[in-house]
């Protein structure tokens, strides 16, 4: 395979112990988090993408800065009110990471009210403050404030009987300061308004812009242009909106609960009212209000951002859906059916031909589904078992194997409950499947069930034969119309085997037996990647030709990144394609001169885990479950599989590496001081995603 740019020759080194001779200063995990975001937002800034699709992108990110909040910041903060100096989180990691924050916050407003507002408008697409309404549109408002919205709006002015209220995690709020006197006299100056979140934050107003275009009001101005009228007898003086974010991380002691469900129920109803971490507030609030509401969250000023538009950009997701232009999106993608596959022919008999893989989303999710589907409808297929990690509130998925237990089948299902901010469909998949006879499983005490495997077991003649999937993404088919992933049909009886011991070591907390082609976390597959690097190490100091080329979303496992540094200390020409958060730099002379990172942000999200080793001629490939994290190799269950049918082998490297090293449209690669820069043009590029929707497109799609 090729080297993403040409290579240096490199002098041949002598045996190095097991740190790498020249140390590695790794890059910081969470200012990795926020490049990725920028390279998010850098499809927001492009002219070339259709505009609602720029605002998607847009909310994207701020979606996941959501996230970071709700995930990352708490010991950050912590650190800095406690005036930690030292250790990985100290006030001045705080301090640095509130400023990049803010500096990203403010180029999304800065590109949402320059940029975007402005295009939208050149479209006819306006949402229309209340100073630009004129009288026809102030009394529809009005009418719709207080048809819809004033009978869900509970005031609540602040005293010692009403003291400040619970605020809900992201949830929408006014604070309003009242001069006069109250119904009794008193002089109780702050008031709190929640927002409900049942009421659509963009309400398409009658008429139509410019260019027959569509005109829209946001729930906050119609609430901001009719607050005075919910105190009457009161002056209202300062507003604003706000928005607090709380940290979401769910922690429950497994070792000291009975029943792990139980206890994350409870979790999840605390979930929204955990520390707070973030106070947003528009970009007009005062001093005053906005002192208060950091003294109420006991927030310092660093976590208090000031916002030129609505404060939660998130929100605008709604605009996508209500204008729905198809000039505006994106073209619309048919994926074709897998390709290895013929529409109506049993699964059973083609994978006794041999092994079947689909590039999701570039062949349809529709082939997993139709697998599964026939074994539920099969009357010789005796058992189905399944993990399931994240697989949305609606799945075809959940539904068919609910059929399975109603046909009589065993079914066996290893639901995953603390699947991040999934848990609460998770926990009602399992009640569900629970309550009609499956069997179903929480996993291992300490460890997410992170792997994806679904295995069916089938009566032939006088024996039981194994079918089993494998795959580096989640059984959600709406994400898999959305994610890169790869997914692995195989009737190998040794692979299946193994499959079948890891589900009975799941639900029974058995030893696991030897397995014969799958490597497991959290047991032995990080050391096997190791070895796998470090023998390739050894070869490149032979004077042997090696090659690692790996893609996955994140790399922050400080065993696996120092292993990759030897290896390239030692003359292994190494590529890494991840998407993500990165923490080791690229390129530093005399440290990582023969490592390269690229990543790639194209219209869906990279998501498959491909592993790739060379040495002369002799290639190992596997497809994996697991980012090169240390929770994904030390406290999660996570599968790799090796493929050995060499047709399949070259085809998921042609597809899934050689055409991301070479892709001019989509990639980034990262420099040694952690920055990232744009591969290619934007006009003459080669993007892998582009070329591989144009190959699998759906036969009656193409042309279009």
């Amino acid at each position: 395979m090729p080297h993403s740019t040409p290579s240096r020759v490199l002098p041949v080194l002598t045996a190095l112990p097991h740190p790498p001779v020249q140390p590695v200063q790794f890059l910081d995990r969470d200012h990795s988090i926020l490049a990725f975001n920028e390279r998010v937002l850098d499809w927001a800034k492009r002219p070339d993408v259709p505009l609602l699709e720029r605002l998607r992108f847009l909310c994207i990110v701020s979606s996941n800065l959501d996230e970071f909040f709700e995930v990352r910041v708490a010991p950050h903060l912590t650190a800095a009110q406690g005036k930690d100096p030292k250790g990985e989180y100290t006030a001045q990691s705080f301090k640095a990471l509130s400023s990049a924050a803010h500096d990203m916050v403010a180029r999304q407003y800065s590109l949402y009210n320059d940029d975007l507002l402005p295009a939208f408008e050149r479209h006819g697409i306006r949402i229309v403050s209340h100073g630009e309404r004129n009288a026809s549109q102030r009394r529809w408002v009005k009418d719709y404030f207080e048809r819809e919205v004033r009978p869900l709006l509970i005031p609540v002015g602040l005293d010692p009987s009403h003291p400040f209220p619970q605020v809900a995690n992201k949830s929408l709020n006014f604070i309003v300061r009242l001069g006069g006197h109250d119904a009794f006299g008193r002089e109780n100056e702050i008031a709190i308004v929640k927002v409900p979140r049942v009421l659509p934050r963009f309400i398409p107003m009658p008429g139509r812009g410019s260019h027959k275009g569509m005109l829209f009001v946001s729930l906050s101005s119609v609430i901001r242009a009719h607050l005075a009228e919910l105190f009457p007898g009161r002056t209202m003086g300062q507003f604003s909106q706000f928005r607090v974010t709380r940290h979401s991380d769910l922690a429950v002691d497994e070792d000291d609960v009975k029943n792990l469900r139980t206890a994350l129920r409870q979790g999840l109803e605390q979930r929204h009212y955990g520390q707070a971490v973030r106070l947003e507030v528009s970009a007009g609030c005062s001093d005053f209000l906005s002192g208060f509401l950091l003294r109420q969250f006991n927030l310092p000023e660093l976590a208090l951002y000031r916002v030129h538009g609505p404060v939660n950009l998130v929100r605008l997701t709604q605009l996508v859906d209500l204008v729905n232009d198809p000039a505006l999106l994106f073209p619309a993608y048919s994926a074709c059916y897998p390709t290895q596959l013929v529409q109506g022919q049993s699964f059973f008999e083609r994978l006794k031909q041999g092994d079947v893989s689909i590039h999701q989303p570039f062949e349809s999710f529709d082939g997993v589904l139709a697998f599964l589907r026939e074994a539920v409808n099969d009357p010789h297929v005796l058992a189905i078992k399944q993990t399931i990690y994240r697989t949305g509130t609606d799945s075809e998925l959940m539904v068919l194997l609910r059929e399975a237990v109603r046909r009589g089948k065993e079914v066996t299902v290893v639901v995953e409950l603390k699947a991040r901010f999934d848990e609460e469909a998770n926990i009602n998949w399992a009640e569900m499947l629970e309550s009609i006879g499956a069997q179903v499983v929480y996993g291992v005490v300490g460890l997410k069930t992170h792997a994806k495997m679904l295995l069916v077991t089938r009566r032939e003649g006088k024996h039981l034969v194994r079918y089993a999937h494998l795959s580096t993404g989640n059984y959600n088919p709406r994400t898999a119309r959305l994610y890169t992933d790869v997914s692995y049909l195989t009737a190998e009886p040794l692979l299946t085997a193994d499959v079948d011991n890891i589900f009975v070591h799941l639900a029974s907390q058995s030893r696991l037996p030897k397995l014969h082609h799958l490597l497991m976390a959290p047991f032995h597959l990080q050391q096997r990647l190791i070895e796998k690097i470090d023998s390739l190490g050894e070869a490149a100091l032979k004077g042997r030709d090696a090659r690692i080329v790996v893609k996955m979303n994140a790399l922050t496992d400080e065993d696996l990144m120092l292993a990759l540094v030897r290896a390239g200390q030692r003359g292994v020409k190494i590529d890494l394609i991840v998407r993500g958060a990165c923490m080791l730099p690229a390129q530093v002379p005399g440290v990582t001169d023969n490592i390269r990172v690229r990543s790639i942000i194209g219209r869906f999200l990279e998501h498959s885990r491909v592993f790739y080793f060379r040495c002369d001629d002799e290639e190992t490939l596997y497809l994996s479950s697991a980012d090169w994290m240390n929770r994904n190799m030390l406290r999660r269950v996570e599968l790799a599989w090796p493929v050995t049918d060499p047709v399949i082998r070259q085809r998921i490297i042609d597809e899934c590496l050689v055409a991301y090293l070479h892709d001019g449209l989509d990639a980034w690669d990262l420099q040694p001081d952690g920055t990232y820069l744009r591969v290619g043009s934007r006009e003459q590029g080669h993007g892998a995603q582009a070329a591989l929707m144009a190959r699998y497109t759906a036969p009656g799609q193409r042309g279009k």
